[in-house]
C-alpha cells in the first residue's frame, strides 16, 4: 500500500496507473481521507463492498425485527407474523 497526499495524487498524471492501493491523507491536518482502489482490484473490491452493504442490510433488518417484536399487538390490529 502507498501513502500519498491529495497534493501528490494532483501533479502525477501517471500515480492512477498503479497496481496498488494508495493510502490517501490529509497533506495539512494530517488526517486520513481515504483509499484509492486502482482498476485490477475492482471485481474483488465490488465484491467486498456488496458483503459489507448486505451485512449492513441484515443489521438493520434484525433492528426492525426486534423492534416489531416488542411492540404489542392490541385488540381490532393484526399481527405481521413474527415472533
Amino acid at each position: 500500500m502507498i501513502e500519498a497526499t491529495l497534493a501528490d495524487m494532483r501533479n502525477s498524471s501517471t500515480f492512477f496507473k498503479t497496481d496498488e492501493i494508495i493510502h490517501i491523507l490529509d497533506g495539512r491536518k494530517k488526517e486520513d481521507i481515504g483509499f484509492f482502489v486502482p482498476q485490477v482490484f475492482k471485481d474483488e473490491f465490488e465484491k467486498f463492498v456488496e458483503i459489507i452493504e448486505k451485512k449492513k442490510k441484515m443489521t438493520l433488518l434484525n433492528r426492525v425485527a426486534k423492534a416489531q417484536k416488542q411492540d404489542p399487538v392490541n385488540d381490532g390490529s393484526v399481527s405481521d407474523g413474527i415472533k
